[in-house]
């Protein structure tokens, strides 16, 4: 598996069809290889495995060729959909999230949708997306189906951490790919207890150059990327959640500011992942 290599969790599902088209999209503007994984789970599957797959007494061998087929399929409709794209199906064993995690330490991006055929209904994104994006080796793109906008500018919440300065130069890749605006949002918190000393036009103006300070680099990188720069108090999950409205793309890091030390995705990540209205990516240090 390559380095540069997209990673696409696949088991046949709505999401992650959907999933797959976010994908390819990218592999269109990147030029990078695809690959569908399929993770079969021989102890745990009960139910559906696949579209005409019926599971018999496990292991079941003929099951799994079917599944093999099934992804082979997927990526040989997905390359002649995308001519001059490589594209790879295969089927791993193990438990998902844990096969998908390890596989991540060699690909570039991992695109997973966010609820596969194990998931429920009353669900808004499944464990193993939330499980993935938290231990993954490599940037995780969750994508829900009827989610994937193609307008509309990518949005990255900062906050001076270095998991989000992280997120702001994936950001930025992902908009000038795109040819679209950046929108960045930084969310700050007043103070508990604000005293006479207190001055919100102050804070927001420090918070603002400090924004600035993180863009000059990308500014000169990129210079044909219009870039937005959006200052709020507040709480960073709901401000970000409603400005994926608008978004094609929202990107954050995996923990920021506020994060403990012990925790591996952050409150506003997982808050993204379940109730954003676009893709989200989560950038995590390799």
């Amino acid at each position: 598996m390559s380095g540069d290599e997209i990673l696409v969790g696949y088991d046949g599902s709505a999401d992650a069809t959907v999933a797959l088209d976010w994908a390819m999209d990218e592999a269109g503007r990147s030029g990078r290889p695809v690959r569908l994984a399929y993770v079969f789970e021989w102890l745990t599957v009960a139910g559906w495995v696949g579209p005409g797959v019926a599971p018999g007494i496990w292991p079941d061998e003929r099951a799994r060729r079917q599944v093999e087929e099934l992804v082979h399929k997927a990526a040989e409709d997905a390359a002649a959909e995308r001519p001059g794209l490589t594209v790879h199906g295969e089927v791993f064993d193990g438990p998902p999230a844990l096969v998908l995690q390890e596989r991540s330490a060699d690909a570039g991006m991992l695109v997973l949708g966010s609820r596969g055929h194990g998931g429920f209904a009353g669900l808004l994104a499944g464990s193993t997306a939330v499980s993935v994006a938290a231990h993954a080796h490599c940037p995780v793109v969750v994508v829900r189906d009827g989610q994937a906008a193609t307008s509309g500018p990518v949005v990255v919440g900062v906050d001076g951490s270095e998991s989000s300065l992280r997120a702001l130069g994936f950001a930025v890749e992902r908009a000038a790919q795109r040819d679209v605006p950046l929108r960045v949002i930084r969310v700050w918190e007043p103070p508990g207890e604000r005293s006479a000393r207190f001055d919100p036009e102050e804070a927001t103006v420090t918070e603002r150059t400090a924004v600035e300070d993180e863009l000059a680099q990308w500014r000169e990188t990129f210079p044909d990327v219009p870039i937005e720069v959006r200052v709020n108090p507040g709480n960073p999950a709901p401000v970000l959640v409603e400005a994926s409205r608008e978004a094609q793309l929202v990107v954050v890091g995996s923990r920021g500011r506020g994060g403990l030390r012990g925790m591996v995705l952050g409150s506003v990540s997982q808050q993204l992942i379940h109730h954003a209205h676009c893709p989200v990516a989560v950038v995590r240090e390799r």
